[in-house]
């Protein structure tokens, strides 16, 4: 599939070289921090030395002084108090993170986690029955509850209070809860807007401590598992979450829980964590208890205080992981040969494919794949209790919510935002609404919009990537959203000794430039460029440059993301 390369926009070069200045460091590296809002030494500093005092402070967001007095009655009066999340990582780490502290501080509390199937997302009448007839008061919900205005109407008719801890943009009317934390209410001025779900758990786990002349290791003990909602939830690491994730990645290598301590040791991996790896390793494996039995599963593994148990639900947890992967193959399997059998739906500028077998818990994991292959608005449907289900996922910079709007007449309910949404309908608008969505795609997509996008931040001679330049270039991590690893451009290298393919698909070789020395390479998924590399002739490349660890000896890697050779 061809990729659209796109150089980020020139900076300020008064500021680069200011700032070079400055720090003494190549203006290459002064043109990114420029290019993500960094223009002087402190906000240098601020970006390469971040540290808990930069956390803001926790009662600046709206209602926290609400959420914390009602808690503090509600210990002090022996209420029984539900953490209630949502079932994927974000959710699940919220629970473990605000039920492990308040339990320490408070012995009549459970949590709780609605059924993927059964309830669905967020704040269910289910959950809120079950609490009221078990005697709990007071519900902390957790990653949800911000558009869940009859539902907290509904609890508190039955005596049943609610504190919603949430990251979700609000709707037009506020659920009268007993306090709201969430920045992105129109009347909060928190400094920072894009925490996680477990991140307002966090603050509010933060805020309980200052208020009660707690030790601050009561709020760092759970950085941790804050940086694994960090990652999963695909949140901006810019700002607080930045400095969230790069205390929580430390504790992860150090001291992690020992549910994350378990789960790590099931992944395999050796080594330093990385963002990458808490999204590629953990997070699959604490969504797939959600996915294929019960999510609650998660949460126990996150809570568990002694080895043997947390080892045993890391085990359990490991085998649901393996069950997923098997769903996920076969249904994406299955997917890519209806497509490829089908010339009319190769040609469609949208993707909707539907199977009533279909495991649902796995759907959303698969439209992600077609996505990728096909780079094209997809929607996976399959059949689940009586209706049709289905998840949706976007391309860059097209707005899949708004195209499920033009479909709603067609819809039973649908939810989401840009770039992913979930949906039902009932079973006879399958055919329907597939052609509506393709009719709704091809007349608001751009062409430039279906052809993938490699964002490059800067051009650079491989001379230039000198032990310095790559100490500093590390310190740019964590890596994630509005803070992306940085993409070079590279022109005119050529192959020094020879390339060779790696397994069926993928390219390893060494390049350079003259006066420079020999990078080795690795290029996923790119075998179709072997035979014009093998030739000799220059060629450009684009890439991130990363750290390559092979039996304890580190050396410098670039992963290229791209291939150009039309210009030669």
């Amino acid at each position: 599939m061809s990729k659209r390369w796109v150089l980020k926009d020139a900076a300020d070069g008064v500021l680069i070289q200011q700032l070079s200045a400055e720090l003494n460091i190549d203006p290459v590296l002064s043109k990114m921090l420029v290019q993500r809002g960094i223009t002087c030494f402190d906000d240098a500093r601020y970006f390469f030395r971040p540290r808990a005092l930069h956390l803001h402070d926790p009662f600046l967001m709206q209602d926290m002084e609400k959420a914390v007095l009602r808690i503090e009655e509600a210990i002090a009066r022996n209420e029984k108090i539900l953490i209630y999340g949502d079932y994927d990582v974000d959710g699940t780490t919220a629970v473990a993170l605000v039920y492990s502290f308040f339990k320490k501080h408070h012995a009549n509390m459970e949590y709780y986690i609605p059924d993927r199937y059964k309830e669905g997302y967020g704040i269910s009448t289910t959950g809120i029955d079950y609490a009221a007839a078990n005697g709990f008061s007071l519900i902390i919900a957790l990653d949800c509850g911000i558009k869940s205005v009859d539902k907290i109407a509904y609890a508190n008719t039955l005596g049943v209070d609610f504190i919603i801890c949430d990251h979700h943009l609000p709707g037009d009317e506020l659920p009268a809860a007993v306090a709201i934390l969430d920045p992105k209410r129109s009347d909060c001025s928190y400094p920072y807007k894009e925490l996680s779900g477990c991140g307002i758990g966090l603050k509010l786990v933060h805020a309980y401590t200052e208020k009660n002349n707690l030790p601050f290791e009561e709020v760092s003990n759970y950085f941790d598992l804050a940086a694994v909602s960090i990652a999963c939830d695909i949140v901006h690491i810019t700002g607080e979450n930045r400095v969230i994730a790069h205390l929580g990645l430390q504790k992860i290598n150090t001291d992690p829980c020992i549910g994350i301590k378990m789960l790590m040791e099931v992944a395999g991996r050796k080594g330093e964590y990385t963002i990458s790896d808490v999204v590629f390793l953990l997070g699959p494996r604490i969504n797939a208890a959600g996915r294929i039995h019960d999510a609650k599963n998660a949460v126990e593994l996150l809570i568990a205080c002694h080895e043997d148990d947390a080892r045993a639900k890391g085990d359990l947890i490991n085998l649901q992981n393996t069950e997923r992967k098997g769903h996920d193959q076969q249904i994406t399997e299955e997917a890519l040969g209806m497509i490829e059998r089908d010339e009319a739906l190769i040609n469609r500028k949208s993707t909707v494919v539907f199977n009533q077998n279909w495991h649902k818990g796995v759907i959303g994991i698969v439209a992600s794949r077609l996505t990728e292959k096909y780079y094209r608005p997809t929607v996976v449907l399959t059949r689940s209790n009586g209706h049709v289900a289905g998840s949706a996922r976007s391309v860059l910079g097209y707005d899949l919510y708004e195209a499920l709007c033009g479909c709603s007449d067609l819809l039973l309910q649908f939810g989401g935002h840009k770039y992913a949404a979930g949906l039902t309908m009932a079973p006879e608008n399958v055919d329907a609404f597939t052609q509506r969505f393709e009719e709704v795609v091809s007349t608001s997509i751009t062409e430039e919009q279906l052809i993938q996008q490699i964002l490059i931040d800067t051009e650079v001679e491989l001379k230039d990537i000198e032990s310095k330049f790559f100490r500093i270039l590390r310190q740019f991590a964590p890596f994630g959203p509005e803070n992306m690893a940085p993409v070079f451009l590279t022109k005119n290298v050529y192959v020094s000794g020879s390339a060779a393919l790696v397994g069926s698909s993928h390219l390893k070789m060494s390049v350079m430039q003259p006066g420079s020395a020999a990078f080795s390479c690795i290029a996923f998924n790119q075998a179709e460029y072997l035979p014009y590399l093998k030739s000799g002739v220059p060629f450009d490349i684009c890439y991130t440059i990363e750290e390559n660890i092979w039996r304890e000896t580190r050396t410098v890697q670039l992963n290229i993301k791209g291939i150009n050779l039309s210009e030669n």
